[in-house]
């Protein structure tokens, strides 16, 4: 029996994601839990599991971007043992590289699919593919778009598509925009890249540039403005996949050496060298999640900002003196983001509206603060939560932040780490930021910024002294905070930290 490989829901908010590494081979006996290979959306990374033990096959490529419950592949149960011999492989792709599509006779309509409850009409931004080409089943059809997202379409089985409809034209759900004649086996004669009849070693070490490109291979080298004559493909048969795509790279003509100018009496300075060569490279899923969000918060709050300083010397000296004893006691260093941390969440007892939220025409006001950490990892920035932070000690709170900023940069959070947060902060210091205002992290209400530590001239008791100072920073929504309860948080913040005893005696 064949089991169908899908990817599988993953958040409720993620309608798309991309399968970014396959571990196991075309045609390889997996043993039911393997790891199959690595999906990322634009939140997190998750390994998919084998459901069964069987032969696998693969149906997609990787760095193929796919909608929720595509098929990626199929697990043929039936097989039993290990996987076939090398020898076997060979001789069956052999096989598969010889054989020419045949059509089935049947014809399948593709329509808009349904991308949203709410969503009744969708424009057809994009083609991928040309009227008469040959796709393969998984290859990215066209690109839609919604009010909300942009989605791609993949193609269902493999065959010659004939377009029915333009770029650009606004169509309603369940609309046929294309129709597939469905082939079985591989390419076509005609548009399966051929081997010369000299050097056909080079060709079957995918050595040679050339080949043919995939659908969405074309479209990204139209993109970059190039053709795929100077390009080695790494698919079958030298085939140039997505992949191959999105490393190439514009090689710049060498310039023809140019006559010595005549000499004038210009007294202009003369060009020297120097290039004007741009690089393009397609946004990740992350980063384009990141812009949308701090762009929805930027448009759809009444978002201020209100600053305050802190004389950081009490919280400085406090580390000093009891570091190697809280290292010692709890096995993790004492750091300022723990302080913060604790601050925040005595001053929301206080002013709890800082911990609020809008939801409809209701004000939500949590009796718990789950205190959302701004990580820098790798792909981009990712807010982890700590779950009722309020009730957590500083030994707690710092081993929280180490294993979940681990996590991050590792790229293995899981959505439920990263979701419902009723509180951030954020510390653009590590890099080096004297002042800021951070953007909200939509729906919540706060933000904290922290920033760089500067020795500053300071009045302590009628004299001036040089003493560590960092400005903090509060941007809040105004129709949930008003100047009073915004201003005294982080007046009370402040005095928290420049008095960190209060923390523990909670006054």
């Amino acid at each position: 029996m064949a089991i169908e490989i899908k990817v599988p829901v993953i958040g409720e908010s993620i309608t798309e994601v991309t399968l970014v590494t396959w571990h196991k081979e075309d045609g390889e006996f997996v043993e039911e839990g393997d790891i199959l290979c690595d999906i990322e959306s634009d939140k997190a990374t998750v390994e998919l599991p084998a459901e069964s033990s069987g032969t696998l096959k693969r149906s997609v490529e990787e760095g193929s971007d796919l909608p929720i419950g595509a098929v990626i592949g199929t697990l043929d149960t039936d097989a039993k043992g290990e996987s076939p011999a090398p020898a076997q492989k060979q001789d069956s792709q052999a096989s598969e590289k010889t054989s020419a599509a045949k059509a089935t006779g049947e014809t399948i309509d593709i329509k808009v699919p349904v991308i949203g409850e709410s969503i009744t009409e969708v424009s057809l931004t994009t083609w991928s593919v040309e009227n008469g080409d040959f796709v393969s089943e998984g290859d990215i059809l066209c690109e839609i778009e919604s009010d909300k997202a942009t989605v791609e379409l993949p193609a269902e089985s493999s065959g010659v598509i004939t377009l029915k409809v333009d770029e650009g034209s606004d169509l309603p759900i369940g609309a046929v925009i294309a129709s597939l004649a469905v082939s079985e086996g591989g390419a076509p004669e005609e548009t399966a890249p051929k081997a010369e009849s000299q050097g056909s070693s080079q060709a079957s070490n995918n050595t040679t540039p050339g080949g043919h490109a995939s659908p969405a291979a074309k479209k990204i080298l139209a993109e970059k403005g190039l053709d795929g004559s100077q390009i080695v493909g790494t698919g079958k048969d030298g085939r140039i996949t997505k992949e191959d795509a999105l490393n190439a790279k514009k090689v710049s003509p060498k310039p023809a050496e140019k006559p010595a100018p005549a000499k004038t009496n210009d007294s202009a300075p003369a060009m020297t060298g120097g290039t004007r060569n741009i690089e393009r490279e397609k946004m990740t899923r992350l980063r384009k999640t990141i812009a949308k969000r701090l762009t929805e918060a930027k448009n759809s709050t009444a978002m201020l900002t209100t600053f305050n300083e802190v004389d950081m010397k009490p919280l400085m000296d406090m580390r000093k003196k009891y570091q190697d004893q809280f290292v010692k006691t709890h096995d993790v260093k004492l750091g300022f983001m723990s302080l913060f941390t604790k601050a925040c969440c005595v001053a929301m007892k206080k002013h709890p509206l800082v911990n609020a939220q809008i939801d409809g025409e209701d004000l939500v006001v949590p009796q718990y603060v789950d205190m959302g950490i701004a990580v820098s990892a790798p792909k981009g920035l990712v807010v982890p939560v700590l779950r009722n932070a309020e009730t957590m000690g500083l030994a707690t709170i710092e081993k929280e932040i180490k294993r979940l900023a681990v996590k991050a940069r590792d790229g293995k959070l899981s959505m439920d780490e990263m979701s419902g947060g009723t509180f951030t902060i954020t510390n653009g210091g590590v890099f080096g930021s004297m002042l800021s205002t951070p953007i909200l992290n939509t729906p919540q209400s706060g933000i904290l910024g922290m920033h760089n530590i500067v020795e500053r001239p300071w009045v302590v008791d009628g004299k001036v002294e040089i003493r560590p100072i960092m400005y903090i920073a509060l941007s809040y929504d105004h129709r949930v905070i008003d100047g009073k309860d915004s201003v005294g948080f982080l007046k009370t913040v402040k005095e928290l930290l420049e008095d960190p005893a209060r923390m523990i005696l909670d006054i």
